[in-house]
């Protein structure tokens, strides 16, 4: 063999190694390096998505801390069911405070509800206008929690400033079989 086709030879077969080193260890090296940078990229995402979830979660952690101190706020307000006859009572006294005169205050019906009572008086006020205001005020400001339902403002016709109100208050109470 002259050396001129040995140096062909030697070529060709420098070219098929380079081929088979390529087909055969290259290109699937690449292929299972393209396989991993999209695994990494899948957990890459999945681990943002997890860092989000992981925020919403403290996010809606912090919301149900500040919605549990607003219910007990919201109960504080609801006194037990047994201290009905005290806020009727303290109702009443506020009426007569103000130098209104109850014609009448009756209990109507109570309506139970998740968590609270509803007791529903029906009241008849005759004073002057401006005691009528100073007791709205008032029992506004009771840390409890009232409703005034329905309301009936009447004048006098014999007296100046003097009014007959007939209205319905709700006042709200714990219910104890919650």
């Amino acid at each position: 063999m002259n050396s001129g086709l040995r140096h062909i030879i030697f070529f060709v077969l420098i070219i098929a190694m380079a081929y088979i080193s390529y087909a055969y260890m290259i290109k699937p090296a690449n292929e299972h390096l393209t396989r991993q940078r999209m695994q990494m990229e899948a957990s890459r995402s999945k681990l943002t998505e997890l860092e989000r979830a992981t925020a919403a979660s403290e996010d809606l952690s912090l919301n149900l801390e500040q919605m549990e101190q607003t219910i007990k706020e919201f109960e504080n307000k609801l006194p037990p069911s047994n201290e009905i006859h005290t806020v009727l009572e303290n109702v009443t006294l506020i009426a007569q405070r103000h130098g209104l005169i109850p014609k009448m205050i009756r209990t109507l019906k109570t309506t139970s509800n998740q968590g609270y009572i509803e007791q529903p008086l029906e009241m008849e006020l005759h004073g002057n206008f401006n005691s009528y205001y100073a007791f709205l005020l008032e029992l506004e400001q009771m840390d409890r929690i009232t409703k005034i339902r329905q309301l009936e403002l009447k004048k006098k016709s014999k007296l100046e400033g003097q009014t007959e109100a007939k209205f319905v208050v709700s006042i709200f109470f714990q219910n104890s079989k919650v």
